[in-house]
């Protein structure tokens, strides 16, 4: 349990760099003297590095060890939370947020690597599960924990919480996390060989669907999260303390939908636990869009379908990622790297591009969860009729 714990705070610290200052953004705004586009690029900044350096922290993890890279990962994260602390313009923000988002994705990427260093088959299943089911946790935690600082000591200690809660991992990391990869299973940092990996990776069709599906899913519930501050204060008409209404339940979705992913680990075959998942995330979608259109914008009406989603998202996400690395047994690292770009990639076009323009209504927010989650189900079904081989 305690090594899930840190694994679960390690992979995050990305939702913690996103979530804690969303209610902050009119602060920021106001004191950088910065306009409501400038203020959402610093998650734009955020996420494009966070997608960019996902790619070599598995890679270097593969060489160096998966300790090593957490390691450094996270001083450097403390590092640039500080930096963003004391920003005393929107461009040293974005400059800090560059910074947070090439360090801040290691323990995701990382983390996958090392549970399946160590588990294999329904094992690695529970383990991932109750890993996200801890991680649940951040996304309902962070935006109260942001609100409460904001109140307290304005939006600069959000940063200052960021930078001890960075430097707190490292020293965890340090004391309690061994190094799971045998020295004889390291992989060259040669260019040649990189390349290699990754083109085998990138190229490989079924990775490549599964991680599509992982990653489409996702975007379904991302676009709330970074529609946040204007689907919480402007549509539900709440304050900077109502983000729980859109969090709590969400986060508490996930965390049932994680625990059922560990109950069926070894019962149900990884094809019967997505199915399932997406059967809730289709009924999640179709009734968010009814209620959008039907019933005026509030809570709980707004609120529960998202949650439903996450349900039905963290019941598929244990297995979609498993099955993916289970590809590649020689180059886990790499190929948690390759999965991650991919999903990050995408959270970084929703965030600098699709949230903006789905924002507007709820009902074109409804729209945005339904499209995805139907390219997610083209994907697993091309997946599906593919006729890969699982391994068990």
């Amino acid at each position: 349990m305690r090594l899930a714990a840190l694994l679960a705070a390690l992979a995050a610290i990305g939702p913690f760099a996103v979530d804690t200052y969303l209610p902050a953004f009119p602060h920021i705004r106001a004191e950088l003297g910065a306009s409501q586009i400038e203020v959402q690029q610093t998650l734009t900044v955020f996420m494009a590095m966070l997608a960019l350096m996902v790619l070599w922290h598995g890679a270097l993890a593969d060489r160096f060890g998966r300790r090593r890279v957490l390691l450094a990962a996270t001083a450097v994260f403390a590092l640039a939370s500080l930096a963003c602390a004391l920003a005393p313009t929107i461009e040293w923000l974005w400059a800090g947020r560059a910074l947070q988002g090439m360090s801040g994705g290691a323990g995701m990427v990382v983390g996958r690597a090392v549970i399946r260093d160590l588990h294999d088959g329904a094992q690695a299943q529970r383990l991932m599960a109750r890993v996200m089911m801890i991680f649940g946790l951040a996304p309902a935690v962070a935006p109260l924990l942001g609100a409460a600082l904001l109140a307290l000591a304005g939006w600069r200690a959000i940063f200052l919480f960021l930078a001890a809660f960075g430097a707190g991992l490292a020293w965890l990391t340090w004391r309690y996390l061994p190094e799971t990869l045998d020295p004889g299973a390291r992989q060259a940092l040669h260019p040649a060989s990189l390349l290699r990996g990754y083109a085998s990776v990138l190229g490989h069709p079924a990775f490549l669907l599964l991680a599509v599906v992982a990653a489409v899913n996702f975007n379904g519930f991302f676009i709330y999260l970074m529609s946040a501050p204007v689907f919480v204060l402007e549509h539900l008409q709440l304050s900077e303390t109502g983000f729980a209404w859109l969090f709590v339940p969400s986060v508490g979705g996930m965390m049932i939908g994680s625990m059922l992913s560990e109950r069926m680990a070894g019962r149900w075959s990884p094809r019967r636990t997505i199915g399932a998942g997406f059967a809730v995330m289709v009924g999640a979608a179709a009734l968010n869009f009814g209620v959008a259109v039907l019933l005026p914008a509030g809570v709980p009406q707004s609120v529960l379908p998202v949650g439903l989603f996450t349900l039905g998202l963290a019941l598929v996400s244990p297995s979609l990622s498993l099955l993916a690395l289970d590809l590649f047994p020689a180059r886990r690292g790499l190929a948690s790297s390759c999965q991650a770009f991919l999903q990050l990639g995408l959270n970084a076009f929703t965030a600098g591009v699709l949230a903006p323009l789905l924002w507007g209504s709820t009902v074109s927010l409804a729209v945005g969860m339904g499209l995805f989650v139907a390219f997610g189900l083209l994907a697993f079904a091309l997946w599906l009729r593919g006729g890969f081989p699982v391994r068990r």
